[in-house]
């Protein structure tokens, strides 16, 4: 063997070493500047779950920039009892949108789109009747991608068919929206020429998961992850019914691992493919909440960014997003000061009790 087959081989031995060794250390730190043994974390996750009842988790801790632990627990199935691996893919619920806020800055850098520009304008032509209340029209037509992202509109989450009726003027008040994350896809893939289907998809993923190393992340479904795919549980029953999405949901479609939601954490706190201004911006409070806002009295979050929730913490500001899909959950963290982040998914509706339960361990992190 000549010295250069020599060399090759010895550089993608140590390259192969170190992608996985980065996610099998035997311990981390969390933000209180406690260092865990991964053992602990492991025996307390599976003692949740089995108390707790459920079927499969995904979970990835971020320590400077690296991915310390990466662990999959639990089987995709009650039926089939195939066991989570860590390329199982869940459904990332609601964890869509900050994913989708990212992207959307990436276009807003190269000018594909404008954060301030109200987005009715592309939506007109095709706009159906009736989808919005008359009486509401006014304040639609004003709404903005930031304002959508920082969740100001004054939709409610999701109208289930019925006409839109807007609760406030647009960029004065909070009001959690899914649909209204919806209305803003489908205005900027018309405003594309590409629809809101596998054309933005690709967009996506060309842009946005491919760079930061997403190999596994994607709004629409591809067959290629059938095998990998976790299946949903509502109280302990697996759901038939399998979400293959067709269309690009921003606010609810994602499928993804935690590794890839875990490297997009990393992104967030170490920006390689956007520019640190942008990232910056994304991070600042937009929209500030009330003190009668509910979220503040229940949780102490304080705010909403573009994508993000904010909630400060005795270790630094803390930026979150809880997803559910009822039959899938998820939860993503990560604290800048601390370069800690932490994500989990899970393919069941009771996955925040075993959120609870390893905060005993691990501290506050929800």
């Amino acid at each position: 063997m000549n010295i250069l087959k020599i060399y090759t081989l010895v550089l993608f031995v140590l390259c192969y070493c170190s992608s996985f060794g980065q996610s099998e250390l035997t311990s981390f730190k969390v933000p209180d500047g406690r260092q865990i043994q991964a053992q602990q974390l492991d025996q307390k996750l599976q003692k949740a779950m089995d108390s707790i009842g459920i079927p499969g988790v995904s979970i990835a801790i971020v320590n400077q920039n690296q991915i310390v632990y990466n662990k999959a627990f639990g089987v995709t199935s009650l039926k089939t009892k195939v066991p989570v691996t860590k390329n199982t893919v869940f459904e990332a619920a609601s964890l869509s949108k900050p994913l989708f806020a990212y992207f959307l800055m990436q276009m807003a850098e190269t000018e594909r789109l404008d954060l301030d520009e109200p987005f009715y304008p592309y939506l007109k032509a095709i706009f159906p009747e009736g989808v919005v209340a008359p009486e509401s029209m006014e304040a639609y037509a004003k709404l903005t991608p930031r304002i959508v992202l920082s969740h100001g509109t004054g939709i409610p989450n999701w109208v289930k068919g019925k006409p839109i009726k807007i609760a406030f003027e647009p960029g004065t008040g909070f009001s959690y929206s899914g649909e209204a994350y919806q209305h803003l896809g489908a205005a900027f893939g018309t405003k594309l020429g590409l629809g809101w289907g596998k054309k933005l998809d690709s967009l996506f993923i060309k842009e946005a998961a491919k760079p930061i190393g997403m190999l596994h992340s994607l709004y629409t479904w591809d067959t290629i992850y059938e095998k990998d795919m976790a299946i949903g549980h509502i109280d302990g029953k697996v759901n038939p019914e399998i979400n293959r999405f067709k269309k690009v949901g921003p606010g609810f479609s994602l499928h993804s691992t935690a590794h890839d939601y875990a490297l997009f954490l990393i992104e967030m706190m170490n920006p390689k493919h956007i520019q640190t201004s942008t990232r910056d911006e994304m991070l600042k409070e937009h929209n500030h909440f009330k003190a009668d806002n509910k979220l503040l009295k229940e949780t102490g979050q304080t705010g909403w960014g573009l994508g993000f929730a904010q909630k400060p913490t005795p270790n630094g500001l803390m930026h979150l997003h809880t997803g559910n899909n009822q039959d899938f959950q998820a939860y993503a963290m990560f604290i800048p000061k601390q370069e800690y982040g932490f994500v989990i998914f899970g393919n069941s509706n009771n996955l925040f009790p075993l959120l609870e339960s390893i905060e005993q361990l691990l501290g506050e992190h929800f």
